[in-house]
């Protein structure tokens, strides 16, 4: 009886041993980190011209007190999209939702015109790869903008999906309707003084007169 607890005692001691060796030389369990996703947006910074418009670099967002869009100019946007895990993601869509008082001049994917909507087909993204897309955009003409708002604030959304998980980011800019119908004061040229000059000439003559029949 005794021979045999010891040799039931042995198996469990080498059963353990085998285990731990195992264990020390797979690691422990991991479950798999689940998927991921970043979506950014930015919109280029406005630089006004004589010629128009010139973008001179990327903001998330454009406050009414920064530099204003107008009618007819064009507006860059700036959609990268990221995987932030080890694992590769599969099916990558990324949707660009364009504000109101905007039209699409150029950019990647397919656009949806009933709905403003720009669909890309990003496809598969590597572990930590990231991809970048430029999108130009033009806002609409003088009479298409609010007539009872002289500056107009608009928000631009993405969106991006895969493996199940999915992400989204924002970029505000504004828009100023032109001043029409402003006249300038035209400035006094020198018909203009010697015609004051005159009367003030004529004044003060008839001024004595009437001083000197008093």
């Amino acid at each position: 009886m005794k021979k045999s607890l010891v040799g039931v005692t042995t198996f469990f001691l080498l059963l353990f041993t085998a285990v731990s060796a195992s264990a020390q030389q797979y690691g422990p369990y991991q479950a798999p980190a689940a998927p991921s996703i970043l979506v950014e947006k930015m919109v280029g910074k406005p630089t006004i011209t004589k010629g128009g418009v010139t973008t001179s670099d990327f903001v998330d967002n454009l406050s009414p007190s920064d530099p204003r869009f107008r009618s007819e100019q064009e507006v860059d946007f700036r959609v990268s999209v990221k995987n932030p895990t080890d694992t590769m993601l599969n099916n990558v869509v990324v949707k660009d939702f364009l504000p109101d008082f905007v039209t699409v001049l150029e950019g990647p994917g397919s656009f949806d015109a009933s709905s403003k909507t720009i669909t890309v087909s990003v496809g598969t993204l590597a572990p930590q790869e990231e991809k970048v897309f430029l999108i130009k955009a033009k806002v609409v003409s003088q009479n298409q903008l609010p007539a009872d708002q002289s500056i107009v604030c608009v928000v631009n959304r993405v969106t991006a999906q895969a493996n199940g998980a999915s992400d989204e980011d924002t970029a505000q800019f504004c828009i100023e309707k032109e001043v029409v119908g402003a006249q300038e004061v035209p400035a006094a040229g020198p018909e203009l003084g010697l015609a004051l000059l005159a009367v003030n000439a004529a004044a003060l003559a008839a001024g004595l007169y009437l001083r000197k029949r008093a």
